[in-house]
């Protein structure tokens, strides 16, 4: 508690899915100030509203968890733009933040800078062993480019920013626009759309042969709190749980829970994504003593629960 004390904290994107979380966590630890920049108010991709936002802040810790984010196809129809938000948010606010003098930055990175091709499980050394899958290369590259600044920043300038590398995180109040939604929430929705409709089949993605891992959003808002508290090394380090799932294997445990019973059919004209995803969680354990909590079919039933609550009492 008393690292907390007194200090102002900003949280970029605290009232989304990520940072609402992480705010609520920092509110249990009574900071001097909770500031949450939102992009209403502050468009973090042009430098003075940057600089604006940290002059009306006066931070003494940036935790960075706004981004511009989206399923395989949201990244294959947008590279450029999530490459160049990303990227100027990011640069930018750390750039500010040393020019400002705060005493920590805490960003948050991607599983999806990651090699197409990394061994399982994914370790820290591995994270420059290749070119990131290509659907979400730009991003993944875009937000990798926080942690080459933030080892430059400590080289040169004495800079306390450290990096985290969560998996894809899931939970209540997650993305359920089928634009833009990733895997799960995708899935959820349409079983439960089917059941509501009576219809017998549910159309997938890809093969469902790739693995993934998943961390309910609640974990990840605590590994980012004891990460700001008790992390200041240079080497990013993973979050998430430390297992994966297939794609099948996931959709059929999502149909069990929403109580689909119809075909599951996987529609191989789509890309898959990246083959396979799985963390080595182990410095996360031994450097700031996270270990995940919620297991992956009790936090999947949470996420129905809440999306049915949602969707009123039309849903399935």
């Amino acid at each position: 508690m008393s690292f907390w004390n007194g200090k102002r904290v900003l949280v970029t994107g605290g009232a989304g899915f990520l940072g609402s979380r992480v705010v609520a966590k920092l509110k249990s630890k009574s900071p001097a100030e909770i500031v949450v920049a939102r992009r209403k108010d502050y468009d973090l991709i042009q430098m003075q509203n940057v600089q604006r936002l940290y002059d009306d802040a006066r931070p003494d810790i940036v935790i960075h968890a706004a981004a511009q984010v989206g399923g395989i196809g949201a990244n294959s129809a947008n590279p450029g733009t999530f490459f160049y938000n990303n990227l100027m948010m990011g640069v930018q606010l750390m750039e500010a933040g040393r020019q400002h003098g705060v005493e920590k930055f805490v960003a948050i990175g991607t599983i999806c800078a990651y090699p197409k091709h990394t061994p399982v499980p994914f370790r820290e050394e591995d994270l420059w062993k290749g070119y990131p899958e290509e659907t979400n290369a730009p991003y993944g590259l875009a937000k990798k480019m926080l942690l080459v600044q933030a080892q430059a920043y400590r080289q040169q300038y004495g800079f306390n920013a450290i990096f985290l590398l969560p998996v894809n995180l899931y939970g209540p109040g997650d993305n359920f626009d089928p634009a833009t939604s990733h895997a799960i929430p995708a899935i959820i929705k349409k079983c439960m759309d089917a059941v509501r409709d009576r219809s017998s089949k549910v159309v997938l993605w890809g093969t469902g042969t790739p693995t993934r891992e998943f961390l309910y959003v609640a974990d990840a808002a605590e590994a980012v709190v004891l990460a700001a508290e008790h992390y200041n090394g240079r080497a990013p380090v993973n979050v998430g749980v430390g297992s994966e799932i297939s794609l099948k294997d996931l959709a059929t445990l999502i149909a069990r829970l929403t109580r689909f019973t119809g075909e599951i059919e996987w529609d191989t004209s789509k890309p898959d994504g990246q083959p396979r995803r799985a963390l080595d969680v182990t410095r996360a354990a031994e450097s700031f003593g996270f270990r995940a909590r919620v297991s992956l079919e009790d936090g999947l039933r949470e996420t129905i629960e809440w999306y049915r609550n949602v969707q009123g009492p039309n849903s399935a």
